[in-house]
């Protein structure tokens, strides 16, 4: 007979950002693995709740039957400590951090945990602002979707893509800024990913591009469905990334996964999935090494060829999303029996 837990996400679970596309691709697969898992839809507001939002969700958490393993998104964990802590003695709440915030409250919340979930190893260090017991703290990397390989543009113009949503901590406007020094201009830049999140940060994108004069040469192309999507990775020749913080970097390996040549920043698991093969990692905010980065791939087809060689044979040891979900429900299992 198969178990039984509960997630709590913040907003929609179908929404295409990193976090909901894990905790839904672990739903989807758990049942496999002997786990039935529902999803409770807290308010989008969080993980800066609305008085109301909180009071709700405090309410979900106090309804769950005794012993209910309780699955807790970061977004919404940090920002509910009390009652966590209040029923941490007769739930297995189970932290699932895709990223701490270092938030308020978030340290007494983990504290309450029977265990936390990382979905990456750079989450790691950030973890040692908080005093945790010594229970169970589990790394869980993310999974990939085997992909076509992806045809490329040929022509002239070599087509970038950057697949992230807009906001401040993934690096738009530095992207852009290392675009316009670059010598060569026969390059277009498409960047799928949500346009309503931030809308301060896309606002700041959108006048870069106008006052670097580069209306002409990218595409906003805002939060695209699956198929659209697809169809960007299947013209795309070279992907790139400037983003500050990863904890592991689901876009990278998806790119990968598609035999795509990759520029981007040395941040979360982004090294270890490129790994000098599969193209070029350069340091965080550092301007010159992604502008010369950019500029190597731009301009010699055979290097841009090389990594996609690179990328296609590294594609085939990216880890699955049934192995994903087999290790969560071996974590989970031990939680179920030993609390």
């Amino acid at each position: 007979m198969a178990r039984s837990a509960v997630l709590l996400v913040p907003g929609r679970i179908t929404e295409r950002t990193g976090g909901s596309i894990y905790d839904r691709r672990m739903l989807e697969e758990l049942p496999s693995h002997g786990w039935d898992v529902m999803a409770l839809e807290l308010h989008g507001s969080f993980p800066d709740p609305t008085v109301e939002a909180l009071q709700r969700a405090s309410e979900t958490l106090d309804g769950l039957p005794d012993g209910t393993v309780t699955i807790v998104d970061s977004l919404a964990l940090g920002a509910m400590p009390d009652p966590i802590v209040r029923n941490a003695s007769r739930l297995r709440i189970v932290a699932l951090m895709h990223l701490p915030l270092g938030v308020e409250g978030e340290g007494r919340a983990l504290r309450a945990a029977a265990l936390v979930v990382l979905t990456g190893k750079a989450a790691l260090p950030l973890l040692a602002r908080y005093t945790l017991p010594r229970g169970p703290i589990v790394v869980i990397e993310p999974g990939t979707d085997r992909a076509p390989l992806s045809r490329g543009s040929n022509g002239v113009t070599v087509e970038l893509l950057s697949v992230a949503t807009i906001n401040g901590g993934k690096g738009h406007v530095a992207l852009l800024h290392a675009l316009a020094l670059v010598p060569s201009r026969d390059w277009r830049l498409t960047c799928a990913g949500s346009l309503t999140r931030d809308p301060e940060t896309v606002a700041r994108v959108t006048q870069t591009i106008e006052r670097l004069g580069l209306q002409d040469k990218v595409t906003l192309a805002g939060d695209l469905a699956a198929a659209a999507l697809e169809e960007c990775y299947a013209r795309a020749d070279v992907f790139v990334l400037a983003t500050r913080q990863e904890t592991y970097g689901m876009a990278v390996a998806e790119a990968i996964a598609h035999g795509l040549p990759v520029v981007a920043t040395a941040s979360g698991a982004i090294p270890e999935l490129v790994g000098g093969l599969a193209g070029i990692v350069v340091p965080v905010d550092d301007a010159a090494a992604l502008t010369e980065a950019l500029t190597r791939v731009l301009r010699d087809a055979a290097l841009r060829a090389r990594f996609a060689i690179g990328a296609r044979a590294r594609r085939e040891s990216l880890p699955t999303w049934p192995e994903a979900a087999k290790q969560l429900a071996t974590a989970l299992d031990k939680v179920a029996a030993h609390g």
